[in-house]
């Protein structure tokens, strides 16, 4: 243990951290670099060592702070698992669980990228900004050395953290994170804490920092309309024999009404509005909806016709069809019915839903739109409930006061269309709240050759957790 202040921080204390941030920035890049370099892909078993490298590389920098620091081995990658209690009236203070995971995705297609993936370096793009440019630069090294970088900068400054912090890494959260949910629940004592932190999001734009409040979970369901007992020619059986193509096409064309509304019974229940704080916030967001299709080359939003876009991708649920596929798809034409048809289907869920509910009320969905000679077979691709945090959480408070000190900019509370299953794992399992704070941007080129992280971003991230570090002390 070491020791820490047992009064509430000063301000004073704080500024000296902070400028041994500023003061720190080309060492702390050194050591993100020194970490970048390491080829940490968990989907490739050819980089299963590297992925090992990289969780001992992270164990000693944490236990060179004065860290009780772990690699754990898995029957994947490994975890490391770090712990820090400074001495006397610090070590009573809520303890904080930070998240973050070292894995990286490939790096294919290599020769899209301008220069080696694994080889960092900053690239100037303007004056006075300049770009970490590498493979997990933003998804998720950049953003996990902040909290370690304000971390080293305390303790450099004062001998001690000002409060108890836990650190999770992961390595295996790019490939579906089969070890998580084992670990977490053999290790709850490890791991308790009273609050998480996961860095993993984004900001609203290169100026405004954000907390992302509401996170969708996921239901994924593969749905197989099988007819005849093999593929039939079209013209001895055509109009006689039930075309599997057309019975899925028929279905996946009732899901949806003419306003967007999706028609499956009960996909609804428990759904409830943005708080009106919330949905003010998002009125006041400098957003252009036709700015956001026109990206990709649309112009029409096509989800419920009386919410907005943001209200659409945030906080309303989904049903979307990622894929169909039935009879000859090969190159020429073959004239057959098929025997049977395939349609993948994903629900993005908001809080109030359960998805069991929701697969059981799809099925059924399904079972009742079959006509004669035709049967169904549901494959099951996982299922997770959504996150919201209470906007009155008092680590929310402090969070979003000690943002928008830092950033000088009114800190928004944002939702995510996608899903991080840490965060609701770290409900279920371990009975705490998290707050979804990051610094990336939408343009950061994340899993895509050329990733990219602000040095801003990586910079304001690491001053921020030093902020909220003191705090969480009172």
């Amino acid at each position: 243990m070491s020791t820490a202040p047992s009064a509430p921080v000063t301000a004073d204390a704080v500024a000296s951290v902070l400028d041994a941030v500023d003061a720190g920035l080309d060492a702390s890049l050194d050591r993100l670099f020194a970490l970048l370099a390491i080829p940490s892909v968990s989907t490739d078993p050819a980089f299963h060592a590297d992925c090992v490298r990289a969780a001992e590389w992270l164990c000693t920098e944490l236990t060179g702070l004065g860290f009780e620091a772990r690699v754990h081995p898995t029957t994947g990658k490994p975890m490391v698992l770090a712990h820090y209690t400074p001495e006397g009236p610090a070590a009573e203070r809520p303890r904080l669980l930070f998240y973050g995971h070292y894995d990286v995705q490939p790096a294919d297609p290599l020769e899209l990228w301008e220069t080696g993936p694994f080889e960092p370096r900053l690239k100037e793009v303007a004056p006075g900004r300049r770009q970490i440019v590498a493979r997990g630069a933003v998804d998720d090294k950049g953003q996990l050395m902040t909290f370690v970088e304000a971390c080293r900068a305390w303790i450099a400054t004062h001998g001690a953290l000002p409060c108890p912090v836990t650190v999770f890494f992961e390595g295996e959260e790019e490939s579906g994170s089969p070890s998580l949910m084992p670990f977490l629940d053999s290790h709850r004592d490890a791991l308790a804490a009273d609050v998480g932190l996961i860095c993993d999001t984004a900001m609203w734009d290169r100026d405004t920092p954000a907390i992302t409040v509401m996170l969708r979970g996921l239901v994924g369901e593969e749905v197989t309309v099988q007819a005849a007992d093999r593929d039939l020619h079209s013209g001895v059986f055509g109009n006689a024999a039930r075309n599997p193509n057309h019975v899925l096409g028929r279905i996946v064309g009732d899901l949806f009404d003419d306003q967007g509304r999706v028609q499956v019974p009960g996909f609804y229940d428990g759904v409830e509005d943005a708080p009106g704080e919330i949905r003010e916030q998002w009125a006041a967001l400098d957003f252009d909806p036709a700015a956001f299709l026109g990206t990709v080359d649309l112009s029409v939003p096509a989800g419920e016709a009386d919410r907005s876009v943001l209200e659409q991708v945030w906080s309303r649920p989904t049903a979307e069809v990622n894929g169909m596929i039935g009879g000859y798809t090969g190159d020429g034409f073959k004239t057959v019915i098929p025997a049977e048809a395939r349609a993948k289907i994903s629900f993005r869920l908001v809080a109030g839903q359960d998805p069991e509910a929701v697969r059981a009320g799809f099925r059924r969905f399904v079972r009742e739109r079959l006509p004669a000679d035709c049967t169904a077979r549901f494959d099951e691709h996982g299922g997770s409930p959504a996150t919201v945090v209470d906007i009155a959480n008092p680590f929310l408070t402090t969070a979003r006061a000690q943002l928008t000190a830092e950033f000088e900019r009114e800190a928004v509370l944002i939702g995510s269309g996608g899903s991080i299953p840490i965060a609701g794992a770290f409900k279920d399992v371990l009975g705490i709240d998290s707050l979804l704070i990051g610094f990336g941007l939408d343009d950061d080129r994340m899993h895509s050759p050329n990733e990219k992280y602000e040095l801003s971003s990586f910079h304001h991230g690491t001053r921020f957790w030093a902020r909220f570090l003191a705090a969480n002390a009172g």
